[in-house]
């Protein structure tokens, strides 16, 4: 998919499921990646590469490039970026898969397996959670509460990717919203569009500054 041909407002996301031991394969990384990962364990240096080369399979064919030509840089440990007019990228890893999320503007993601456990989801709730947010789930307990709290929790640590900001300051004063279709910022004023969207055994939360570029979301194959 070349992003020249899809419109301007186009957001694109790719998921991948990852084993205990990801392999890069034929997967081509760059020289820095290579070098960035051998500071690392054996283990985690196969995840990276194997993420970093899926990441730019990804791109490449979003830009019609070739991998190599993909200005990425993805340290271990960092925020992905991107050069100047090559977009905006956020990159999401749970136990068993990744997510990768691609827009024009500035773009947050994260991923949760469907059924991940929270047993204490009302202590999370009564932690983290605004005053307006904990009124709306008092009353709901079990599944219900479960269910809750990580979709909020999807949203709420996408935007903070989106807002480059810290999980301990900021995550206290996201707000999301009762149809989570956006959130607010309590303490910045910041706000954002949101997406919850599940795929297979995995629930992900998308989020960027404008509506608009949400609406043509597309799911994509590498």
């Amino acid at each position: 998919m070349d992003s020249r041909t899809v419109g301007g407002s186009v957001t694109a996301l790719w998921m991948q499921q990852i084993g205990p031991e990801a392999s890069a394969g034929q997967l081509v990384v760059s020289e820095q990646e290579r070098a960035w990962a051998a500071g690392l364990t054996a283990s985690r240096s196969q995840q990276y590469l194997a993420s970093r080369g899926w990441m730019r399979s990804c791109l490449a064919a979003l830009h019609a490039a070739s991998p190599l030509a993909v200005p990425l840089n993805a340290p271990p440990g960092a925020p992905p970026q991107l050069l100047d007019q090559w977009g905006y990228v956020s990159l999401s890893h749970c136990a068993d898969a990744c997510l990768l999320g691609w827009s024009q503007q500035p773009i947050g993601v994260d991923l949760e397996r469907a059924d991940r456990k929270l047993h204490a989801a009302a202590a999370l709730m009564r932690r983290f959670f605004t005053e307006s947010e904990q009124s709306e789930l008092t009353a709901l307990e079990g599944e219900q509460l479960r269910q809750q709290v990580l979709d909020r929790w999807l949203v709420k640590e996408a935007a903070i990717k989106w807002q480059q900001g810290s999980l301990a300051q900021d995550l206290c004063f996201w707000e999301v919203s009762s149809t989570f279709c956006g959130a607010l910022h309590r303490g910045l004023n910041l706000k954002v569009a949101a997406q919850l969207r599940s795929q297979g055994e995995w629930r992900f939360g998308v989020v960027v500054a404008e509506k608009r570029f949400l609406q043509d979301c597309l799911l994509c194959t590498a």
